[in-house]
């Protein structure tokens, strides 16, 4: 080792707190990288692992496949395994108490189906024959079926039949049992007889629907007996997870002659691997994590780099010295790349460790409350890659590298007597220091001192407001960012906000509410009466989707106003009471029949096919207090006939339950069950349906309850499982979005303590000479002050622009794939603005405290800190 690095860890060793402060910044900085890339692997790995608890492991899939193209699958090169299953079909299940469930639904799976698809079994063993079977735990619970193992089935297997566009069709598990008027209106074709022993039981299967008309039974796939007379689907596991995937599979499917349309890819399962075969979802994903990325490496870079430079600008004397001695520009910039080499040995391992460790411990306390909020059956673990540590790794030398760089070119250039008298550092010039008279005028002489003090140690004072600037950004920037993606998975979801649909055909609708209402296990629920209306609405009040329509368009009126279809939902008391709260109106303003009034659903979400992406805008622009024409149509003399009109009482975005968002030229309205009948004359009476809509603490047991009450002419729809999905990735985005959030409050807190209280501690001289001539504490603490808001001032001048302009960089890059106005939060905002001033004020007095206590003398001869 030469002597100016021995002289360099001499320096390090003496200033400990300078040294201390660097180290620490650089740690932080680190740990939050790889807290950043931990946590993203960590959450993408949990998706991954809960998609397949949930749905299997498969890539691709094709369906009617025989035996040669089944071959060819196999033998492709890109090929890991294949499972192969065939829905065998339906077969009665006798004895069955569950109305809405009679049938028994066997489905074949080969050897690798057990494996790669979620089936826990119970008791028993896994089938391995044709004629072995695995029944569903679930049979025994609510079908008061028991079955056990050793059991012979004689089954008669067939099809259910129904009827769609008027021609016969097969019914899957998908398709509900079709009940109208308490009647089933399906037919069972039977094919064959067939002979299974039970081997095992397993847990109900997630990917068996809630309202599937039949309990799910596995039986064994035997391969080698497909030929070109049987047909099965092949769902593919791929040797690697790559976006060549979607080319990989159309190109084998035309080679061994699959029709496209019976190509299916795993979309849910790839999209947690980073792939897409939307160009715009591809798009947006790789521009989102470029723009975040950038935002961390920028916080991360002014991080260390403020630590630094303020070491290397305490250095500035000692490489003076250094010069002064017949030290080359080399070797002191040598000496300055040294000393960050020595604090990145030190700092990087210990970062890396530290922010392994934040995550590992977060995980230990969110695991059991995620899993019992959501139902989840896997776990978080702590995820590192060989590219989460490689990012951190060049990230962070990479900063540290930048953070010398500059500092060790400027030191080298400047000549002995400059450097030990620090005048690169501290400008006296007068127009360097000017500050105008309003400044004084207004606030006073300390002020102006203050405001002076920041203007001589100007490198310092650009420093903290950097550290500032970037924690704004990375703060708004972040926060934008987690809200736009809330909203863009909420208008990529079904709008299904209800686990639970009864479709009521009785005379006594209202008992009926009244009894399922009463249920323990119900949260809340909407009764709706839902029919559908017309109104016309002029040209100005259009989209502009709508507006000019072609004149052939029968919507299109003579005088160019455009006829709407209006869904509409009418409430009954408790539910309009509940839902008016939601919207914020007053609800007992609905069910004045003599002042008839309605709420407006105006904002519309829907899918454009064309552009491929989800919008959100407003269906119509109506305002308040303006009269609403309500038309029906009569179907026997095809007639728009005028019903009443409304007054628009509220504009909402809010749907109430169960009611999905229309497409353009349709429109959702709200009313009160006692203005519904008013909506239509003696003469006809509209085609209705009562509905209700429920949530449930337990929709399983609540479904069971419902069907226990026998109650005639009613169906039950139980959608809980995709609502659950639902809540399931609303509520992750949540806890780990908000999780980063406060990571990120964290670090930019930590920064600005770390460059405030260390310029704070450089200028312990500058204050013992203040308070040499006669400065008193009272405006000491006033000079501190005003530093203190123009520090907040000029970052926020700064900081707020630039953190528009990364929003709205973040919403171009949504607007791929979501299309919605595009708004600042100003909550937000106001948050940063009242946070900066109570960080950079708490920061500056508890560093001044510390500046308050030292002797004058002591400070003035005070070189190290």
């Amino acid at each position: 080792m030469n002597i100016v690095n021995k002289l360099t860890l001499r320096s390090l060793k003496q200033n400990k707190r300078r040294t201390l402060v660097t180290i620490i910044g650089v740690v932080i900085s680190v740990a939050m990288i790889t807290a950043v890339a931990t946590l993203s692997e960590s959450f993408l790995n949990l998706m991954i692992k809960q998609t397949i608890a949930m749905d299997g492991e498969w890539h691709y899939g094709m369906s009617d496949v025989d035996g040669d193209q089944l071959k060819a699958i196999k033998e492709d090169k890109a090929t890991k395994s294949v499972v192969v299953s065939r829905d065998r079909g339906y077969a009665h299940l006798e004895g069955s108490d569950n109305r809405s469930k009679p049938f028994l639904f066997i489905a074949q799976y080969n050897a690798a189906g057990f494996e790669h698809f979620p089936m826990k079994l119970r008791e028993g063993r896994f089938p391995a024959a044709e004629n072995e079977i695995m029944i569903s735990d679930e049979i025994a619970d609510t079908a008061k079926v028991e079955l056990k193992i050793g059991d012979t089935l004689n089954l008669e297997v067939g099809q259910r039949l129904g009827k769609r566009d008027g021609e016969i069709v097969r019914l899957g598990q998908n398709t509900p049992l079709l009940v109208e008027e308490d009647k089933i209106v399906e037919d069972f074709a039977a094919e064959a007889t067939e002979s299974y022993t039970i081997v095992g039981i397993m847990e109900r299967p997630d990917w068996e629907q809630a309202w599937a008309p039949g309990y799910t039974v596995v039986s064994f796939l035997d391969e080698q007996l497909i030929g070109a007379d049987k047909t099965v689907k092949a769902q593919v596991i791929m040797k690697e997870v790559k976006s060549s995937l979607y080319g990989h599979a159309k190109q084998l499917a035309e080679e061994i002659g699959i029709d496209k349309n019976k190509l299916k890819f795993n979309n849910g399962l790839l999209r947690y691997y980073g792939i897409s075969n939307t160009e715009n979802v591809r798009s947006m994903m790789l521009s989102l994590a470029a723009i975040i990325m950038a935002i961390i490496i920028v916080g991360s870079v002014s991080l260390i780099y403020n630590a630094f430079a303020i070491s290397v600008s305490e250095r500035s004397r000692y490489l003076g010295m250094l010069s002064s001695v017949g030290a080359t520009k080399r070797q002191k910039r040598n000496s300055v790349f040294f000393e960050g080499a020595v604090i990145g040995l030190i700092s990087i391992p210990i970062g890396f460790a530290c922010g392994l460790l934040g995550i590992w411990i977060t995980f230990k306390f969110i695991n059991s409350t995620i899993q019992g909020a959501l139902e989840l059956t896997e776990t978080l673990t702590v995820t590192v890659t060989p590219m989460t540590i490689a990012i951190a790794c060049a990230v962070s030398i990479l900063t540290i590298f930048i953070s010398t760089y500059i500092p060790a070119r400027r030191a080298s250039r400047i000549s002995a007597i400059d450097a030990i008298r620090q005048s690169t550092d501290v400008k006296l010039t007068g127009k360097a220091v000017r500050t105008s008279k309003l400044i004084r005028k207004l606030f006073g002489i300390e002020a102006e001192i203050g405001l002076k003090n920041l203007k001589r140690n100007k490198r310092k004072y650009q420093a903290t407001v950097f550290s500032l600037v970037i924690s704004i950004v990375l703060f708004l920037s972040v926060s934008y960012f987690t809200d736009t993606l809330k909203k863009s998975m909420v208008l990529s979801q079904d709008g299904i906000n209800f686990d639970i649909k009864v479709s009521l055909y009785n005379d006594e609708k209202a008992d009926t509410i009244k009894k399922i209402g009463s249920l323990p296990t119900i949260s809340d629920y909407n009764a709706i009466q839902e029919f559908y209306m017309t109104s016309r609405f002029a040209q100005e009040k259009l989209p502009v989707q709508l507006k000019g329509g072609d004149s052939t368009d029968e919507r299109v009126g003579k005088d160019g106003g455009y006829l709407y279809d209006l869904n509409v939902y009418a409430l009954d008391d408790n539910s309009l009471q509940a839902y008016a709260k939601e919207v914020g109106v007053d609800w007992k303003a609905y069910t004045d029949v003599n002042n008839p009034a309605a709420i407006v659903v105006d904002t519309i979400v829907y899918k454009d096919e064309i552009a491929v992406k989800y919008v959100e805008m407003k269906g119509i622009h109506l305002n308040v207090g303006e009269p609403l024409d309500l038309e029906y149509h009569d179907y026997d003399t095809n007639k728009d006939i005028a019903a009443l009109q409304v007054k628009v009482g509220a504009l909402t975005d809010k749907q109430p339950m169960g009611a999905f968002s229309p497409g353009i030229g349709g429109l959702n309205i709200v009313v009160s069950d006692r203005l519904a009948a008013q909506l239509y004359n003696e003469e006809y009476e509209p085609r209705t349906s009562t509905i209700m809509y429920i949530n449930s603490s337990d929709p399983m047991k609540t479904q069971q309850q419902i069907e226990e009450q026998k109650h005639e002419r009613i169906s039950v729809y139980n959608i809980y499982q995709a609502r659950e999905r639902e809540r399931q990735m609303l509520l992750l985005m949540q806890v780990f979005t908000y999780g980063f959030i406060s990571l990120i409050t964290a670090i930019s807190v930590a920064n600005i303590f770390n460059t405030i209280s260390t310029s704070i501690s450089l200028r312990k001289r500058e204050f013992a000479m203040l308070k040499s001539i006669g400065m008193t504490p009272k405006g000491f603490n006033k000079m501190i002050n005003y530093e203190s808001i123009f520090y907040g001032v000029k970052s926020l001048l700064y900081g707020l622009p630039l953190s528009g302009i990364c929003m709205y960089l973040i919403y171009w890059s949504t607007s791929k794939t979501f299309s919605f106005t595009f708004e600042l939060p100003w909550v937000d905002v106001i948050e940063v603005i009242a946070i900066v001033f109570l960080i950079v004020i708490t920061a500056m007095m508890y560093s001044s405290s510390k500046v308050k206590r030292e002797n004058i003398i002591d400070a003035l001869k005070q070189e190290n800190i």
